[in-house]
């Protein structure tokens, strides 16, 4: 663009408006600091009035610092913005959306989605910011939660229906044995009991996470990455290596240690069956990593802290015919797979209000387990 010269941001002056934001924000703007989108009020010439936190936080830059400069100084296509505002103020429209980029410090531009509005204060303008990759995010968010509502009310009813003829087929068919003779009659009604048995474990471990109590307590993650190498070591001793990242500065938080540790191990357990050759040729690895994220949204909230917990393997990567469908119930990329590991550890993660993410790529599969930290 002719007459705008890309710079770093600007050390912004703070102009005579600078009290309204620099100290305690106007009431009427509080709220806004509890949204996860970045919000900002502005007059007509585009000085900030107020920020919240989200924005705060995006453009790595206080508030105080930011008040009564010009907003549009932090995009990178700044008439845009400065046009928006000036048909806000002479009311071309109730509101006007657009696609930009928000210039930060330290950063490469992010792309957001701006919607800018009229209020009913004359000399103030909302603008409200939705990160694009964010708001993809959200949507991706969205579906899994609703896919695990689905499949939590399909897995309940599906194993109550087959639960009770399950429960008569068998009596029936042990009934039927006591009055056989023939030896090989007696060998199709075991094959008979043994199915049903087989179909009995497979209902229960359908309805373990919504029978067991979520039983609370205080909850290392440390100690559940701990446990499930021990495991993961036992079963798979030779030709795995299992690293360990560990960011011990992570605190403690209330959670079911069980669950955790079975969530942990669904995926971890998928991950050393996945590597099965890297295993024979002694090259296969998995590594847990943990870190902690901040000022995350995830789940529709935003988080001050939260766990992220990375299970990552050096095996094939997820079939590209099921990525999209992992975490649904008795779907498997593993022949004679039973399809319920990452269903019930997403479920698990989700009574801990988080949730399971997956990006696959061949050579490196990252399952991240997120978890809000108090």
């Amino acid at each position: 663009m002719k007459g705008f010269k890309p710079a770093t941001p600007p050390d912004l002056p703070v102009s005579a408006t600078a009290g309204v934001a620099a100290g305690a924000s106007p009431s009427r703007f509080q709220s806004f600091d509890l949204l996860a989108t970045l919000v900002a009020v502005v007059a007509p010439d585009g000085a900030v009035l107020f920020v919240n936190a989200a924005l705060e936080d995006a453009l790595g830059i206080s508030r105080r610092s930011l008040a009564g400069a010009g907003l549009q100084d932090w995009f990178t296509e700044p008439h845009l913005l400065l046009n928006a505002l000036h048909g806000a103020q002479v009311n071309e429209f109730a509101a006007l959306r657009y696609d930009a980029g928000l210039r930060r410090l330290g950063g490469d531009p992010m792309p957001v989605h701006v919607v800018v509005a009229q209020t009913d204060s004359p000399g103030e303008i909302i603008v409200e910011l939705l990160p694009l990759e964010q708001q993809t995010r959200q949507e991706r968010e969205e579906r899994l939660f609703d896919q695990a509502q689905a499949n939590k009310e399909l897995i309940r009813n599906l194993a109550h229906e087959i639960k009770n003829p399950l429960g008569g087929i068998r009596g029936a068919a042990q009934l039927l044995q006591m009055d056989l003779e023939s030896r090989e009659l007696i060998e199709y009604t075991q094959v008979i009991i043994h199915e049903a048995d087989r179909l009995q474990s497979l209902v229960d471990r359908l309805l373990a996470p919504h029978r067991r109590p979520h039983v609370v307590g205080d909850v290392n993650i440390h100690e559940v990455c701990e446990r499930v190498r021990a495991l993961i070591m036992a079963e798979f001793p030779r030709g795995l290596t299992i690293v360990r990242d560990y960011d011990t500065s992570i605190p403690e938080f209330r959670g079911d240690r069980e669950q955790l540790i079975q969530a942990v191990l669904n995926i971890a357990h998928n991950a050393a069956q996945a590597l099965t050759d890297r295993i024979a040729a002694g090259d296969a690895e998995i590594i847990f990593q943990t870190r902690v994220a901040r000022q995350l949204t995830f789940g529709k909230q935003r988080y001050r802290l939260a766990l992220e917990l990375h299970v990552i393997d050096n095996g094939p990567g997820v079939p590209d015919s099921i990525k999209d469908r992992i975490f649904f119930p008795l779907v498997s990329g593993r022949g004679g797979g039973s399809g319920l590991g990452l269903t019930l550890a997403q479920t698990f993660v989700q009574q801990h209000h988080g949730l399971i993410e997956c990006e696959s790529m061949p050579g490196r599969t990252d399952f991240k387990i997120l978890i809000p930290l108090p």
